[in-house]
Order: structure tokens, then sequence, then C-alpha cells
């Protein structure tokens, strides 16, 4: 048996049972899930995506909608520009193709926010076509099972994306599949800090685990978040998500003891158009 089919098979007994995945899940359902799940974890996302589809199950009905509620709407899931840009890309569809999500990468790639990893995805997830889905877990396995090292590279070279695709079954649901069950594996069994080896179906094949599990000459920095202007940003947005009408600065700067700190943040989240000036200099959600 190989390592893909071996693979397939343990993610159709033990899939988690994650909403996005369920029966009669649009196209559309499937790329609002896609873009919740950037640098966030499944759990989080899942309460999320059920309340966001819940107000607007298809483009048309967030297109509509305003960039404020769309930001109030994404609550804490991180980086709200994601919303921002999940309801440029409903306008795309509804005004280019019809409130139909296309099927084709090169269309799916023009919209805001779509790059090549979520387009694979979609092309995988939400119609089954054959994709080359590269997410960070499915890297990471890659690069234990077939390449016996810890860490993938920082940066997704043509020769590792040539690879994996010769590792992609060459039927179209099957590549789906594939891609699913590696992404979960990753995400579940051969996990970046505590990888459950002893859980693991394909440990006899994992040239990581046979070479004695040498540590990676790559090191990651971890990124701080206490005190960086990336928490004073969302101690602005949580402020202006919450107030019955636009702030002022003085009102800003006391969410923050330094106020040199909310002022560039603040001029940050104003140039990414997630917080708008009125005409008598307050702040605001963007109307």
């Amino acid at each position: 048996m190989t390592v893909q089919s071996a693979l397939t098979r343990w993610f159709g007994k033990t899939a988690r049972p994650l909403p996005w995945r369920e029966s009669g899940v649009t196209p559309w359902q499937i790329l609002v899930s896609e873009i919740m799940l950037q640098q966030t974890p499944a759990i989080r996302v899942a309460p999320q995506w059920l309340s966001w589809i819940a107000r607007w199950p298809d483009a048309k009905s967030l297109a509509n909608a305003s960039p404020a509620d769309a930001i109030r709407q994404w609550d804490r899931l991180g980086y709200p520009n994601r919303a921002l840009r999940l309801r440029q890309t409903a306008q795309r569809i509804v005004e280019e193709h019809g409130g139909q999500l296309p099927r084709d990468e090169a269309e799916l790639r023009k919209l805001p926010g779509i790059g090549e990893y979520t387009a694979a995805a979609i092309l995988a997830f939400a119609y089954e076509q054959r994709s080359v889905v590269l997410d960070t877990n499915v890297r990471r396995v890659i690069t234990r099972v077939w390449h016996g090292r810890e860490r993938q590279p920082a940066t997704l070279g043509s020769e590792e994306r040539t690879f994996a695709e010769g590792l992609v079954p060459s039927t179209a649901k099957a590549a789906a599949r594939w891609s699913a069950a590696v992404m979960e594996f990753g995400a579940v069994i051969c996990t970046a800090k505590k990888p459950q080896c002893s859980h693991c179906i394909i440990k006899n094949e994992c040239a990581w685990r046979l070479a004695g599990f040498p540590a990676s000459e790559i090191h990651t920095r971890k990124q701080q978040f206490h005190g960086t202007d990336r928490q004073v940003r969302g101690i602005i947005m949580q402020a202006l998500k919450t107030a019955t009408k636009s702030l002022a600065m003085s009102d800003l700067e006391l969410v923050w003891q330094d106020s040199q700190q909310v002022h560039r943040a603040l001029d940050s989240l104003v140039s990414d158009e997630l917080v708008e000036v009125t005409k008598n200099g307050r702040y605001r959600l963007p109307q």
C-alpha cells in the first residue's frame, strides 16, 4: 500500500467533523472557510464560520453588506483585513461571474486575497479537480516522510512544488481526497511542535523517523505579540467595534499606555482601510 493510499484510508476513518466538510456546502462557503483558516486553527474557525454562513450564505448576500458589518462579524479571528478582502471578492464574483465562484485557477487568482494555495484548495475541495495543494501542514509531512528533515524551507521553491505534484494521484477525485488527507494528517498527527509519532500509521515509511529524527537546521523565530503594534491594532479595532459612535483620538489614546504607539497603529489601520477618518477628524469602522 502506498503512503497516499494509507493516508487516504486513515482520513476516511478519522477525519474531524468540520462543518465545511458536510454535504451541501457550496464552493463559496468552502472559500470562506479557506480564508478564515489562514493562520487560524480550525477549532477557532468552526463557530465563526457557522455564524458567518448563517448571516451571509452566498457571495451576493455578503456583497451587499457594509465593510463595518464584515469586520464586526469577523470578531476575534485576527487579521481583519481578510474580512474586507472576502467582501471585495464577493462583489467581484457577483459583478463578473454571476455570483458563482470560478472553476478556473487563473480566474480564481484574479480575485482579491486568493493566491496559489487558496486557488488550489478551491479546485480540490470545492470542485474535486486535480491540483497541488501546498499549505504548511502538507509541506511539513512531505518534508519529513520523503526527505527526512524536520522542517520545510521557509520559501516554497520550484523543486519542492514539482516533487509534491508527483505525489498527487492522477485522477481528480483521488487527488482531491489525497490533498484533504495529507493536510489533515499534518494538522493532527505530524504537527510542528509535538508530532504524534506513536500514533503514526506511516511511521515505517517516514524518512525522518528512520534517520533518527534529526533536528532541523532551519530555525524558526517565535513571533512576539504582547506589546507589539499588532496587539495595539487589535485593541483599537475592538474599541471601534463596540463603540456606538465614532471615537476621537483622545478616546483612542486611553486604550493603551503608549500614545505614540497608538498613533502609529492607528495610522496603519487607516492605511489598510480597516479604519476611516470622518470629516470632523474622528475614527470609525469603514462604512
